[in-house]
C-alpha cells in the first residue's frame, strides 16, 4: 500500500464525528501522525485509543488559547507539522430576526473565526515542511438554506479567506477547501431541524442529488486525503465541492 502521509504530522480539528472522524481514519491508514481535536473527551481518547501514533485535545475551537496549544502539543510530540485540517462546526439555526445575537457570535467564532486562530499560530510552523491547509466548507458558501444565516455566511467567508491564505502564502503552502453537500452525519440531521419534516428533508436531500442518494463520511475523506497528500501539489486556492451533484440540479 502506498502510504500517502507517511510521517506526516497532522491537526484534525472536529475529529471526534461525522467527517472530521472518517478523516482521522483515513489519514492514520495512510501513515500520519495525528493531533486530535474535539469538544468531547470520551470520544476523543476512544479515538486515540483505536488510532496510534495520535494524541487527543480536548477544547473549543473557537477559544484563541486552545488554538495556539492545538500548535504547541504537535510540535512537542512529534517536532513538526505539515498538515492542518479544519472540520470543526455548527449551526446557529434560527432565521434572521430570531437568530440570538450571541449564536451569530458563537456560529461565526467556530466556523470562521477558528481558521484565522488556528492559522495564525500553525502558519509558521508549517512554511518549515512545506505543509498544507484544509478548510471543510459546505456548499452553504454559494447555496442558501432556509433558517442558516450565521452557517452560510460562515462558510462563504471561509472560502474568501482561503482564498486570501493561498495567494499569501504560496509556493511554500497550499490551502484549500473542499465544500460537501447532505452527507449522512449528526449535523445533517441537525440541520434538517430547520425544516417542518426533518427526516423528509433529509430523505429530499439524498435524492436531490444526482447520485440519488446522501453523501458518506468515507466519501469526503477521500477527497480530504487526496488534497492534503502530494498527489495534489499543483492544487491550491481551490473550493472543490462535493456534493453528489447537487449543484446542477
Amino acid at each position: 500500500m502506498n502510504l500517502k502521509l507517511k510521517d506526516k504530522i497532522c491537526i484534525l480539528t472536529g475529529a471526534t464525528s461525522g467527517m472530521g472522524k472518517a478523516m482521522a481514519k483515513a489519514f492514520h491508514e495512510h501513515g500520519a501522525k495525528l493531533v486530535l481535536s474535539g469538544r468531547n473527551k470520551e470520544r476523543g481518547q476512544n479515538l486515540t485509543k483505536e488510532l496510534r501514533n495520535s494524541v487527543f485535545l480536548q477544547g473549543d475551537v473557537g477559544e484563541v488559547d486552545y488554538n495556539e496549544q492545538l500548535v504547541k502539543v504537535a510540535i512537542e510530540n512529534f517536532g513538526k507539522l505539515d498538515i492542518v485540517a479544519m472540520n470543526a462546526g455548527i449551526l446557529g439555526l434560527g432565521n434572521v430576526v430570531d437568530l440570538s445575537i450571541s449564536d451569530w457570535h458563537k456560529t461565526i467564532n467556530t466556523n470562521l473565526s477558528s481558521i484565522f486562530y488556528l492559522s495564525k499560530y500553525a502558519i509558521p510552523e508549517i512554511q518549515k515542511s512545506n505543509g498544507t491547509i484544509l478548510i471543510n466548507a459546505s456548499i452553504a458558501a454559494f447555496k442558501s438554506f432556509p433558517n442558516h444565516p450565521a452557517y452560510c455566511a460562515s462558510k462563504a467567508a471561509s472560502i474568501a479567506l482561503m482564498k486570501q491564505m493561498a495567494v499569501e502564502y504560496a509556493p511554500k503552502i497550499r490551502v484549500n477547501a473542499i465544500c460537501p453537500g447532505p452527507v449522512d452525519t449528526p449535523l445533517l440531521w441537525d440541520s434538517a431541524k430547520a425544516f417542518d419534516n426533518p427526516e423528509s428533508a433529509v430523505k429530499n436531500a439524498g435524492k436531490a442529488t444526482l447520485m440519488n442518494r446522501l453523501g458518506t463520511p468515507q466519501d469526503i475523506a477521500k477527497l480530504a486525503l487526496f488534497l492534503v497528500s502530494d498527489d495534489a501539489s499543483w492544487i491550491t486556492g481551490t473550493a472543490m465541492t462535493i456534493d453528489g451533484g447537487i449543484l446542477n440540479v
